[in-house]
């Protein structure tokens, strides 16, 4: 347990994970603006992308999960508009964040255009061919942001790399390094390059570079503080960073007082509480959560946090799924209730619920207050219904509570 650490009761430690995440307060009344969208982003300190559109592209979700009906097009504007507040970059996964964190991963673009560790064959492409690169860029000069599609250099799609084209490896290889940057996103979430002295704001791109371990330092103190509670790993895998790194880091915000070694009654890790977490005596909560939402991205700290296990099930052969193919978790006070498969049908107007499935904690109440939070997500993405299939030993209480 170790001399002198407080203990965390397994609740406690689970209240205080979603108050960091947004959870404790009641959503907004009223229009949600760009300010209190953005406030949200920072909370979190980075949300991640993913192309897959079956119900909404993930990096939606969040802001809904935690404001509600939020407009869509405020999160286009915010991250990929004229004035944009947020950049793209291998953070947790492809992702976005708030502009003040660019200089902060600055240090893994270096390893990238190094080739150290995981950045080993992009730094070889950028090697083996820099005659095509060099060509890539000086069209870019010369032409501004270019899509992939656009630049016409190099073999189509053809294997390896994901089907990418020369052109699109090319341009990733010098997104991952630094070089170039997302300048926007069109409609078919196709990413389009830029430099980055173009692109950014002048104040993030003329923004000292920081020493690499105070850059790591920042990153550790914004996980734990979006987290408020969190293990060693849960700490690493939120800015994915490395295992000697990262104990290093937390060690000394642990020195420097930020962030204090708790133990937590039932977790077989040590776990550190960030010193403004806040302790609340109750969530209550009502939320569809992304599956790749910040809260529950890590399936161990889910796992240890909610006591259920919670697995992307997209390329698993559909026979073989336990819960459907794009399952989302509903969060209904402290704890996941149920789990549902959506699937928005937007030429029918209907918001599928392919199944639903309930959870140990699933209450008499849970039916009904997940047919709210459908009904208000189905109005959020245009559609004017909802509709359940009997599949799921929730699927009948889902369905009566929605007629």
């Amino acid at each position: 347990m170790g001399p002198g650490r407080d203990v965390i009761s397994a609740k406690e430690a689970r209240r205080i994970a979603l108050a960091a995440q947004g959870f404790a307060a009641a959503r907004p009344d009223g229009e949600i603006s760009r300010r209190q969208l953005v406030k949200a982003i920072e909370r979190l300190g980075v949300v991640q992308l993913d192309s897959v559109n079956v119900v909404s592209r993930t990096h939606y979700l969040p802001a809904f999960s935690r404001l509600g009906a939020y407009p869509r097009a405020l999160l286009e504007d915010t991250a990929w508009g004229r004035k944009p507040a947020v950049f793209e970059y291998w953070m947790h996964e492809a992702s976005i964040a708030p502009f003040d964190a660019q200089p902060l991963m600055r240090w893994r673009m270096e390893d990238a255009a190094q080739g150290v560790g995981v950045w080993k064959g992009v730094a070889r492409f950028l090697r083996e061919h820099r005659g095509f690169i060099d060509r890539a860029l000086a069209e870019i000069d010369a032409r501004g942001p270019l899509a992939a599609s656009e630049l016409e250099l190099g073999a189509k799609g053809a294997g390896g790399w994901w089907g990418w084209s020369e052109a699109k490896r090319a341009l990733e290889c010098l997104f991952w390094s630094g070089e170039l940057t997302t300048a926007t996103r069109r409609g078919t979430f196709e990413r389009v390059y830029g430099r980055p002295e173009k692109v950014l704001p002048r104040a993030v791109w003329s923004a000292p570079t920081p020493d690499r371990a105070d850059a790591q330092r920042e990153l550790v103190r914004r996980a734990a503080r979006a987290q408020g509670i969190a293990t060693e790993r849960d700490l690493r895998d939120y800015f994915r960073m490395g295992p000697a790194e990262a104990r290093a880091r937390i060690a000394e915000l642990v020195e420097e007082g930020e962030l204090a070694p708790v133990t937590v009654k039932g977790w077989d890790q040590p776990a550190y509480l960030h010193q403004a977490a806040r302790r609340p005596r109750r969530v209550e909560a009502a939320a569809l959560l992304s599956p790749f939402d910040n809260l529950i991205w890590f399936r161990e700290r889910t796992e240890r946090l909610f006591g259920v296990k919670v697995r992307l099930e997209i390329y698993t052969p559909a026979h073989k799924r336990t819960h459907g193919y794009y399952v989302l978790p509903f969060l209904e006070g402290e704890t996941i209730t149920a789990r549902v498969d959506l699937k928005a049908e937007r030429k029918a107007g209907v918001l599928m619920v392919q199944a639903a499935h309930s959870e140990p904690d699933t209450g008499p109440d849970t039916a009904g207050k997940l047919a709210a939070e459908l009904r208000l997500m189905a109005g959020w993405l245009g559609l004017s219904e909802v509709r359940v299939k009997p599949k799921g030993d929730l699927a009948g209480r889902l369905k009566g509570a929605l007629d």
